[in-house]
Parts: structure tokens; C-alpha cells; sequence
């Protein structure tokens, strides 16, 4: 695997089914070598074109003077006591991100991320604090997923992903749509897209434009229930205040019984109040959705501050005697900063 980062030749993990074909034909090979290709890259995790054996040896010879295989690689594992692994990945060009493994019942979930770093200035939110790197490549966030799930003894029980890590999905909008479809090919990863969620801050425009490219789920981070609190802890709101974030959210198309996800981050002292509970259920009235209270998680340097347990109960049985279906989603690994808002790609987690 070719890691330099001033590496000039194409990576096949950035290729899509329909890329490979087109790049298998015009080399004169036919397009069942793409699929052939595909499935040792993804479902064998090859990073050599040696272990390409249904290949003919002087075609893997060609290509390895065409094209590279490179995904991110693993630096460092921490483990949580309740089971959440943080991995610590080396790009390319030198840079780290960060991704999650969280236990269930019977399979793992994988947080990935979408950006070196982040734009959006959550002032709630520790990755915010390292300022925006880049954006990564499809064969970054595809393959973080890649690279985990062939290197590591959970690896073949991840089945289910949320792109909620380092960075603001929809602000890498093109190449965060192209990891999924890599990701849920037949001939790739073969992900349902019903076990992928899509997380954002509200980038409106691109909500109504994903609800056109692709059925996904979406997760909304609300976490005020007015402009003027909103646009204090998230600046992006100045940009998308509520009215405009809301209709983008009620024209985002939820098929069947699915419903879209408003994640609200409870903080102490600013949205955590019985009166904001009042206020979130009136706002988010005529909204099909559901609702995931996170409590905050504190980390070294920050001001806030989590709210107490009576406040976050009161908080969640307001919503409730509202009828709306709401969760209180349990922080894993905070201990080791892989909880919600922690993340950091730190070199030295």
C-alpha cells in the first residue's frame, strides 16, 4: 500500500462501481474484472494488487503502474470500560482523524468522520476547536469503515454507520454522497442505506439536496429552540435560522414509517429548562421526526457545563406527555473523548 502523500496515481478506493467499469474498458478489459476488483478491495480488504489472484498477473502488474490502494491506517486503539473504541488514523498527507466502534446487543456501530477538523464553530464541540483542516476524500471515509472492519476483531460485526465524527458532512457534500454509494454498492461494502445516518448542523440547502440524491437517514443537531441561543452556540444558524432549517427538514423525504432524527445536545444554563422543552414541542409541531436528548459531554477548557439528571428526566418527560417519541442516547466513551462532540484527531490520544 502507497502512502505518500505526493502519490500522483488515482486510488481505486475512490472509484465507484460505475468508475471502475468505465476505467476497466479502457484499458480493453471486460467489466466483470471492475466487480472482480471491487470485491477484493471491499470485501476481502486487499491493499495489494498481488492478492488479486483472479487477475491475470500481467494485469495486475499494468495496473499497479496505473492506479494505488491507500485508506487510512490505524495509529492507536483506546478502549472505554463500556466498550467504545476510539481509533486514532493517519491520512496520507500526515493528517489524523479520528472514528468510534460502539458495542450493541449483537453488532458494532462505526462514527466516521467526513473532515480533517470542522468549519461550523459548534462552540460546544472540541473538534470545532481545531479549526478546518480539508475535507476528506470518498476513499477516507469509505475507508475508514474499510480499514476497520478488516483490522480489528470487531471489524465483521460493524454493520451499522453514523457519519456524526470529525467534520460537517454536508459541507463536503459531493464526496460524502460518493463514500456512501461506494459504501453501499453491491460489489462493495454492501451496506443497507436503512443502516446509514447521515448527521448535520443544518446546511438547508443541502438537506433538500440529499433528500434528491439518495434515501438516507438524516439526524438534524437542533440543540436550541430559538434563533437568538441557536446562533450563539451554533453560528451556522445565522446563515439557516430555524425557519429556514425547519422547512428544509419537513420537505426531507422519510420513507414509510422512518422518521427523521432532531439530535439535542443539553447543556446546563442554556437549553436544558422545562420552559425550552415547552417551547422545542411547539416548534417542532407538524414534524415527523423523533427525538435524541445527548447530554453534554464536558472535556478539558470547556465552560459548559452537563445539566443534572432531575433536569435532564424533566426535559425528556416534557417531550413525552407532548407525544413525541424522544430518547436519552447514553455518551460512550467519554472517558477516553469518543463521546459525542469529543472528537479531535489528536496525535496523541
Amino acid at each position: 500500500m502507497n502512502n505518500r502523500p505526493d502519490n500522483p496515481l488515482p486510488n481505486l478506493l475512490d472509484f465507484t462501481l460505475e468508475e471502475m467499469e468505465e476505467f476497466i474498458s479502457s484499458l480493453g478489459k471486460e467489466k466483470f474484472r471492475a466487480r472482480q476488483i471491487m470485491k477484493w478491495l471491499h470485501q476481502s480488504g486487499s491493499v495489494s494488487f498481488e492478492d488479486m489472484t483472479t487477475l491475470s498477473r500481467d494485469f495486475r502488474t499494468k495496473l499497479s503502474k496505473l492506479v494505488r490502494i491507500s485508506r487510512p491506517q490505524i495509529v492507536k486503539i483506546l478502549t472505554s470500560p463500556d466498550g467504545t473504541k476510539k481509533a486514532l488514523l493517519r491520512l496520507e498527507d500526515g493528517l489524523f482523524i479520528e472514528s468510534v466502534l460502539i458495542p450493541g446487543k449483537s453488532h458494532w456501530t462505526i462514527c466516521i468522520s467526513t473532515q480533517a477538523g470542522c468549519a461550523m464553530d459548534c462552540k460546544f464541540c472540541l473538534t470545532a476547536r481545531q479549526g478546518f483542516k480539508r475535507n476528506l476524500k470518498p476513499s477516507e471515509i469509505a475507508g475508514q469503515l474499510i480499514t476497520l472492519k478488516h483490522e480489528t476483531p470487531e471489524g465483521p460485526d460493524i454493520n451499522n454507520i453514523v457519519m456524526m465524527g470529525m467534520g460537517e458532512p454536508l459541507a463536503n457534500y459531493e464526496n460524502t454522497l460518493k463514500a456512501i454509494k461506494i459504501l453501499t454498492g453491491d460489489f462493495g461494502l454492501g451496506i443497507s442505506n436503512r443502516k446509514i445516518t447521515v448527521s448535520t448542523c443544518g446546511l438547508a440547502p443541502q438537506i433538500i439536496q440529499l433528500g434528491k440524491d439518495i434515501c438516507i437517514n438524516l439526524a438534524v443537531s437542533l440543540n436550541a429552540v430559538d434563533d437568538e441561543t441557536r446562533s450563539k452556540i451554533m453560528p451556522v444558524n445565522k446563515k439557516y435560522p430555524l425557519e429556514i432549517l425547519l422547512d428544509a427538514c419537513k420537505k426531507y423525504p422519510m420513507p414509510g414509517r422512518r422518521l427523521l432524527t432532531f439530535e439535542y445536545i443539553l447543556i446546563d444554563g442554556i437549553n436544558s429548562s422545562v420552559q425550552d422543552a415547552k417551547r422545542l414541542a411547539i416548534l417542532l409541531k407538524g414534524q415527523r421526526c423523533k427525538l435524541n436528548l445527548i447530554i453534554f459531554n464536558e472535556y478539558p477548557g470547556t465552560s459548559f457545563k452537563s445539566p443534572s439528571q432531575k433536569t435532564v428526566e424533566v426535559f425528556q418527560q416534557t417531550l413525552i406527555d407532548n407525544h413525541y417519541t424522544t430518547m436519552l442516547r447514553k455518551s460512550r466513551g467519554s472517558d477516553i473523548l469518543a463521546a459525542c462532540g469529543q472528537l479531535s484527531g489528536a496525535a496523541g490520544i
